[in-house]
């Protein structure tokens, strides 16, 4: 074809230039986007540390793996013979050194790099370890074997395990790179006669080979220590940490025993420097070896044989101990108080037990995990907003003065209701949420101030809202459902909404990065894969692309050494709503502490993808929640609170990433009062509980007092029973308290085995204490409850008239609350469907003593459950006054006393009705005396009456 003109080099070359500056451009874009975001959030140091220490890493271990397999090619090349042997072995390979020579130094380099490369990358991905090792600080407890700090086992031993296979594979890859080059060039000869090596190559592979032994040699003794951390499957507990009979007394000195034949193995090999012979070595190495298998292998298992399994109970109990021991310890359970518990109650103090039970519990009939379609319904107000499918549990003030549990959710974006879809409305016009909705938690079935009988009753509600909650900034920019990217302040603007309607707003918040030059246009256009953010003309002064917009993928962000709880809840604080997060520190590495797996443990009927926890380590054996979070659900901001100041994990990492998290005391007093007990780290410690609630090993063995997180018996899953928040009096105690409580039922076995509770209350001195109620009666457990309710006739009635009309059942959650020696049970039963699409709280079941009941109102049933009859109102005899009128009407009386009794019996009748709905059982008692006492003065005022009636015919 010819060479091509100047003209088309040039335009050759210029394109070439252009595709290798736009592909740098876009491996470039990530980078640059990402260094904005978090200088966008004020957590540059996050990145810049984080950055910094992985480039170190590579670097550094790059080029020692670079150097190390570089040396030894070179190396085995210098070492390499003058002359050749004429073979056929030796004629075939003068062919590969004739054409790799020309090009020896490029092969060398592209070795070198490629090896250094790989090396890099892998040490890079060691940040974390790094960190810990580096700024790691005392736990202040040792382990009982050896006496070493914990924090030997957490920070230290992962690093120099590190530095041992980063040392094997340096060995290794050396060892290949100096075989091939020694054989390449003579001095390893396959078929050729005379002798195999040259003295050079042997003495060159032997210091190899030596290194090698020498690395293997600290492994074992590495491993000595590793035994504390171990992970084995033991019969009589499962997934067992830690050292066992057969570890102390086999494993361990075995391990002592092959490091000391491993270093006279290494010194042997390297003796062949000054011997040149390889004789010993072998030996030694074949006696490594052997030894191995013998005394690392063969003698455990005779020991394991022949002395503990004939006495298995006796000989693993002091090690038992010490699991126990450092379970309870790592997972903060130890300080757990455990007592005994009936559980059956005393059933003939049925009016004692009545009055107890109405300030025993602020019973949460609306259910948080099934009311989520009300609200939808009953709040959406838009199509394009949504509620999340399980709303949270908060505590507000009421207009009492007293907090009151409450179910709250925020009005997020829905972009798939957006009615046109297109680029501007899903990412300029429909760009933030509306308000948090709020319902009491106690709510009642006869409230109908909400226009439909059995709709949570709104505390807050409208759009805008208007409620208890006050005045605060309703714009969620911010939320669990908020995953697109949202471009806002600039000359596009967004739907918002006032009193009178829909207006237009533009965003006022400090948040996003600004779009406003053409660079980060351009690079958000690469990075997002969406060219229009690079020409719009939607975009310009003032833009701010706002993303990472969930407040879980916020605080993994700006804390990437932190486990994330899977519920994030909203909490209106001064006048902002701020999501509260609720963040772990973990290890894996904490001695003899079992290990648990945070995705299996803390699943429950709830969970789902939003749930869901999600860890760096999901494998862990120690767990702290060390940090609460807020983020701010109109500007994004994220604040990091200390919140267990004793945590050694946290400081640590305080120390890697300082000026990270803040004290503990700049908590603002109102947000403390809504920060509450973490459900997943409840759940983590009652999977634990069940098995190390014993603390005797010989009864830990046995596991005769094993207990199971029971299935949730409104599902039908076999998934495990979600813990429920609750304010509740816990037995000897005068007030209630905000809780977290689960139920657990013996392994195998339906009946109840235990009860316990958290104090969730921030607030509370006693924040984070475990209570364990061990029942020691035969007790229905939830299951044979929820069983036993659904066989009441009632329910059989109500579900078939409710069928009848289209509609179907809903069980909520199966409270449990101690009582009197007892359990109460109460469970609200919704029914959805038929005129209204959505939940209606229509029944109450309750059971106490395995009396279940069923009926239209939690006071009456209460008042079924204990056998204590409900007042009843005034008596009516009299016939109404004119045709048609059915209103009630006093007796006929001219008596100036009899009219004053009965209008005071009807006030006292109307008062004992405002209590039973507002449980004010006090003032209850008192109407009911008022009434009775109005009543007989009525009586005796009729009797005295002129022309009262003598009872006679005609009288």
């Amino acid at each position: 074809m010819g060479r091509p003109s100047r003209r088309v080099r040039t335009l050759l070359m210029t394109l070439g230039v252009l595709a290798v500056l736009a592909m740098a451009f876009v491996m470039f874009a990530g980078f640059w986007t990402d260094w904005l975001w978090y200088r966008s959030v004020k957590y540059s140091s996050v990145f810049t540390t984080t950055l910094w220490t992985k480039i170190g890493l590579f670097a550094v271990f790059g080029l020692l793996m670079a150097a190390a397999v570089g040396l030894n090619i070179w190396l085995a090349h210098r070492l390499r013979p003058p002359l050749s042997a004429m073979s056929l072995e030796q004629q075939s390979l003068d062919r590969y050194r004739m054409g790799i020579a020309p090009y020896k130094k490029w092969v060398l380099l592209g070795v070198t790099a490629l090896v250094g490369l790989i090396a890099g990358a892998s040490a890079s991905s060691q940040w974390r370890t790094w960190l810990m090792w580096v700024n790691g600080v005392p736990f202040g407890q040792k382990d009982p074997q050896f006496g070493m700090d914990v924090a030997f086992y957490a920070f230290d031993l992962p690093w120099y395990r590190f530095l041992l296979g980063f040392g094997f594979a340096a060995a290794v890859l050396s060892l290949i790179a100096a075989v091939l080059t020694h054989y390449l060039y003579g001095g390893l000869r396959v078929t050729s006669p005379g002798a195999r090596a040259t003295a050079a190559a042997t003495g060159h592979l032997s210091v190899l080979l030596g290194f090698f032994v020498a690395l293997k040699a600290v492994a074992y003794w590495l491993d000595r220590y590793g035994l504390a951390v171990k992970s084995s499957d033991f019969k009589a507990a499962g997934n067992w940490t830690g050292l066992r009979y057969v570890d102390a007394n086999a494993y361990l000195p075995a391990k002592t025993i092959l490091f000391c034949i491993a270093v006279i193995c290494a010194v042997l090999f390297f003796a062949t420097l000054w011997r040149r012979t390889w004789q010993l070595p072998v030996i030694g190495f074949g006696l490594m070896v052997l030894s191995a298998i013998l005394i690392g292998g063969l003698y455990p298992a005779i020991v394991q044989k022949f002395q503990v399994q004939p006495n298995e109970q006796a000989k693993e109990s002091p090690y038992i101990k010490k699991n126990i021991d450092a379970t309870r310890k790592a997972y903060g359970i130890d300080a757990a108080k455990s007592e005994n518990y009936g559980g059956k109650g005393d059933r003939k103090r049925k009016a004692e037990q009545r009055e107890q039970a109405a300030t025993a519990a602020s019973y949460r009939l609306v259910d948080s995990n099934i009311v989520s379609p009300a609200f939808q319904q009953l709040q959406q107000e838009r199509k394009y907003y949504q509620f999340p499918a399980t709303l949270d549990v908060d505590r507000y003030t009421g207009p009492d003065g007293k907090p009151q549990d409450t179910v709250i959710g925020l009005r997020e974006l829905n972009i798939k209701g957006i009615p046109k879809r297109n680029w501007i409305n899903d990412h300029f016009t429909y760009t933030h949420g509306y308000g948090a909705i709020a319902a009491k938690g106690t709510n009642t079935i006869t409230n109908e101030d909400q226009g439909t009988v059995g709709a949570p009753d709104f505390i807050e509600s409208g759009l805008p809202t208007e409620g208890q909650l006050g005045t605060y900034e309703q714009r969620v920019y911010y939320g669990e459902k908020t995953e697109q990217y949202s471009i806002v302040g600039g000359p596009q603007k967004e739907l918002d909404y006032e009193k009178n309607g829909e207006v237009t707003t533009s965003f006022k918040g400090k948040s996003g990065v600004d779009l406003s030059g053409p660079f980060n246009r351009a690079a958000y256009a690469v990075a997002f894969s969406e060219p229009q953010i690079l020409y719009s003309g939607a975009i310009g002064d003032g833009s701010r692309i706002l993303y990472n917009r969930t407040p879980k993928e916020r605080v993994e962000a700006v804390a990437p050494w932190l486990t994330i709880d899977g519920d994030a809840y909203p909490a209106v604080v001064d006048g902002r709503i701020k999501w509260v997060v609720d963040a772990y520190t973990t290890t894996n590495g904490y001695p003899y502490a079992s290990r648990t797996t945070l995705g299996d443990t803390t699943a429950d009927s709830l969970t789902d993808s939003q749930r869901a926890v999600v860890a760096q380590q999901n494998q862990v054996n120690y767990i702290r929640n060390s940090v609460k979070a807020t983020v701010d659900a109109y500007d994004g901001t994220v604040d990091l609170y200390q919140w267990d100041t004793e945590d050694p994990v946290l400081k640590t990492w305080m120390k890697a990433f300082p000026d990270t998290v803040k004290a503990k005391n700049e908590i603002a007093p109102d947000l403390l009062a809504h920060l509450r007990y973490p459900q997943d780290m409840f759940k983590v410690q009652r999977e634990l509980l069940t098995r190390y609630h014993v603390t005797d090993p010989e009864q830990f063995y046995t596991g005769s007092d094993a207990w199971q997180v029971p299935n949730d018996p409104t599902q039908k899953d076999g998934s495990a029973v979600p813990p429920y928040y609750l304010s509740l009096k816990m037995p000897g105690e005068q007030e209630q308290k905000f809780s977290l409580t689960t139920t657990f039922t013996p392994s195998g076995r339906p009946n109840l085995g235990a009860f316990m509770a958290v104090d969730a209350d921030a607030n509370s001195k006693g924040y984070g204490s475990i209570r364990l109620l061990r029942v020691t009666s035969t007790v229905q457990g939830p299951s044979q409850v929820q069983s036993e309710l659904n066989s009441v006739p009632e329910v059989a009635t109500f579900v078939r008239d409710l069928r009848g009309t289209d509609s179907e059942i809903d069980y909520g959650n199966l409270l449990t609350v101690p009582l009197d020696g007892g359990f109460l049970y109460v469970e609200p039963v919704y029914a959805r469907g038929g005129a209204a699409n959505y939940p209606l709280l229509k029944k109450v079941a309750v059971s106490y003593g395995g009396k279940p009941v069923f009926k239209d109102s939690l006071a009456e049933a209460l008042n079924a459950v204990f056998g204590v009859e409900g007042a009843e109102p005034p008596p009516t005899t009299q016939p109404p006054t004119e045709p048609g009128d059915t209103t009630p009407q006093p007796p006929a009386t001219g008596s100036a006393a009899l009219k004053q009794a009965i209008a005071d019996a009807q006030k006292a009748y109307e008062a004992g009705q405002e209590a039973l709905k507002k449980n004010d059982w006090t003032a209850y008692g008192k109407a009911q005396a008022d009434l009775q006492a109005a009543l007989e003065r009525a009586a005796a005022a009729q009797s005295q009456a002129p022309g009262a009636p003598s009872g006679k015919p005609g009288g």
